[in-house]
């Protein structure tokens, strides 16, 4: 079987569920555990970079095709993966059809292949009359969907099309040097020996010029080393940590920040998720550094359930939230995601700011991270929860950075806020 269309093949189903409602990640790791032969990288490339683009493929399928009605899901999810291999520059445009038309044999739709071939033929004949058509459309332009173009217009009136086109790009890979184990500016030394173009970027980030296997990452076995976003190195920054501090962090896994704080500061930890398999990737991922935590798993808005009554000093508040600031990392959040989906986001938000308040010594200070740029995620749940908690009030970050950091090539987006409570 060629190699291309059976990554096709394989991809177009993995699309084919996310279009369902179920999410990439669990689709490609189904995949992999079926020991298939398809290229990961192939089939990771072509999920990714399909999905990226998948409001422009569906565009494009609706323009093209005289089919009534529609094809089945999967010859659709089969043309989209086809066109977004021959927007991808990486293959002849003949190689494209051909192998897409041996998939949808793959797949058990043979009868689809004539459909498949006259379609992606007519794409290629016609694509440059297609562009303005498909720029008339703000899914196929933008890449995302309708009501969440509108909600980055709204929030962010002069940076809303830079918002959405970062969205769209591969993400950076950053590093976090751990500085208990190594020296920041001696490890960047190592990289380029070990032939891994980087530059540094915060305190203790190295931001890789190419992503690479962490198992390349010298040192990684060894604690040396996490990937970690640049943007999410900014949360142990903004807690202000000193040594003997006790620190919560209410929604830790997979504990990229925990271990960010630990490696900050002398801190005593308690580190909570509610999921129990999630805190034994947190435990794995502390004891790789050599970090301990108390490490929990338990409710962070039932407080009464896991805390002792004794004050922190710091608490960190990494929410869930929409991730609309890292959907490059996660292209089918674009699409499982729906507007109702917000304000469940915020409600729940609010809660956990709330019941983490409690536990919060007077004098101390908590910070609110979403990894989100809507503002009902943001700005709306801080300034409801200030107006309605009279202890509460706003302190200016560390860099004197506002709140929202939008996404860009050397970081995602994030929003930030430190709550300060009376003493």
């Amino acid at each position: 079987m060629a190699p291309l269309a059976e990554s096709l093949a394989a991809a177009a189903a993995i699309v084919a569920r996310v279009a369902a409602g179920r999410s990439l990640a669990a689709g490609i790791g189904r995949d992999a555990e079926d020991g298939g032969t398809t290229s990961r990288a192939a089939l990771t490339d072509l999920c990714y970079g399909t999905l990226r683009r998948y409001g422009r493929s569906q565009a494009i399928v609706a323009a093209l095709s005289r089919r009534a009605p529609r094809p089945d899901p999967l010859l659709e999810a089969l043309l989209w993966c086809a066109l977004y291999a021959l927007e991808s520059g990486r293959y002849a445009a003949y190689a494209v059809v051909d192998q897409a038309v041996r998939a949808s044999r793959v797949l058990g739709r043979a009868r689809g292949a004539g459909y498949v071939n006259a379609l992606l033929r007519a794409f290629v004949r016609s694509r440059a009359g297609l562009e303005a058509r498909l720029g008339a459309d703000p899914e196929a332009r933008y890449w995302h969907p309708n009501w969440w173009i509108e909600r980055v217009r709204a929030d962010f009136p002069s940076d809303w099309e830079r918002v959405l086109a970062a969205g769209n790009t591969h993400p950076p890979m950053c590093l976090r040097v751990n500085v208990r184990r190594a020296d920041v500016a001696a490890y960047l030394a190592r990289l380029a020996a070990a032939g891994l173009a980087a530059s540094r970027t915060g305190p203790v980030g190295l931001l890789l010029e190419r992503p690479c296997a962490a198992e390349r990452l010298p040192g990684f076995g060894q604690g040396e080393v996490s990937v970690q976003d640049a943007g999410a190195q900014r949360a142990a920054e903004y807690l202000e940590l000193r040594a003997g501090q006790r620190v919560l962090d209410g929604c830790a896994a997979p504990g990229g920040k925990s271990a960010h704080i630990l490696e900050s500061a002398a801190v005593a930890l308690t580190a909570l998720d509610a999921d129990p398999a999630r805190c034994a990737g947190l435990r794995r991922n502390l004891a790789r550094l050599e970090l301990e935590a108390e490490v929990r798993a338990a409710d962070c808005t039932v407080p009464e359930s896991w805390w002792d009554g004794t004050p922190y000093d710091r608490v960190l508040a990494d929410v869930p939230c929409s991730g609309s600031g890292v959907a490059r990392r996660h292209p089918d959040l674009k699409w499982l995601r729906r507007p109702s989906d917000i304000a469940a986001y915020a409600a729940r938000q609010a809660r956990i700011l709330d019941a983490l308040w409690r536990t919060l010594a007077p004098g101390g200070k908590l910070l609110y991270v979403t990894c989100s740029v809507f503002a009902e995620e943001n700005g709306a749940v801080v300034d409801a929860f200030c107006a309605r908690t009279s202890a509460a009030r706003r302190a200016p970050l560390a860099d004197g950075a506002p709140a929202q950091l939008l996404p860009a090539p050397g970081h995602d987006g994030f929003y930030f806020a430190l709550i300060e409570k009376s003493p």
